[in-house]
């Protein structure tokens, strides 16, 4: 009796250690973004490149990702307004019928914008990966992210811890019903940045430099 009301002691130690990292972990990184992400073109500076974080177009029920076609929203917007001249697409590409890149690069030309504007990096299977490559692999020290507000501070706390200079565009978010599954998985996610930095966990994939002229 006794070692079963030690293992449901320490447990909800744990459990409540777990917890409070969980909101610390939030905290910190909204925090330390919180004046580098807007929803406003004109508070951003001009920049090179625009970095277009992946996403797939559909649900796996067949309907259309929000998150998806509100990042090229986003993007469009951003790319015409003149705050940046090339956009880097880094997503998945991990099977024959699936990739990001791609498909996201379809909807920008559709949209009007050059292809010769438009790089892709097939290889940002994670945030941390899209991030550290635009830097590493296509010589990029400073840029604008495009995501959802939630995305862009997990993703500029990463770009900044790198040395890189990063700002935050704002796609429109979706609706909470929507979104609930997304959200819950991003508090998890946060707490991983912390768990990748104490590992020194790097990005899966290197390759050859590319030149953005």
């Amino acid at each position: 009796m006794k070692t079963l009301k030690k293992i449901i002691y320490f447990g909800l130690i744990f459990f409540g250690i777990s917890v409070l990292f969980i909101f610390w972990a939030n905290y910190k990184i909204e925090s330390e973004t919180k004046d580098l992400v807007t929803y406003d073109i004109q508070k951003l500076p001009n920049e090179k490149v625009g970095l277009l974080l992946g996403t797939g177009k559909f649900l796996k029920n067949g309907w259309k990702n929000l998150y998806f076609f509100n990042r090229i929203d986003a993007t469009e917007q951003l790319y015409k307004s003149g705050k940046i001249q090339y956009i880097l697409i880094s997503g998945d590409n991990s099977t024959k019928n699936y990739s990001e890149p791609e498909d996201m690069q379809a909807e920008l030309i559709k949209r009007g914008i050059p292809a010769d504007k438009i790089v892709l990096d097939f290889a940002g299977f994670r945030t941390l990966d899209s991030v550290v490559r635009a830097k590493e692999i296509f010589g990029q020290n400073s840029f604008i992210i495009i995501s959802q507000k939630f995305h862009n501070e997990r993703a500029i706390f990463l770009a900044r811890k790198y040395g890189i200079e990063a700002y935050g565009f704002n796609a429109k978010d979706v609706n909470k019903y929507f979104g609930f599954k997304t959200k819950i998985r991003e508090y998890f996610a946060r707490v991983k940045v912390f768990v990748d930095f104490t590992l020194g966990i790097e990005p899966k994939f290197g390759g050859e430099k590319v030149v953005m002229k």
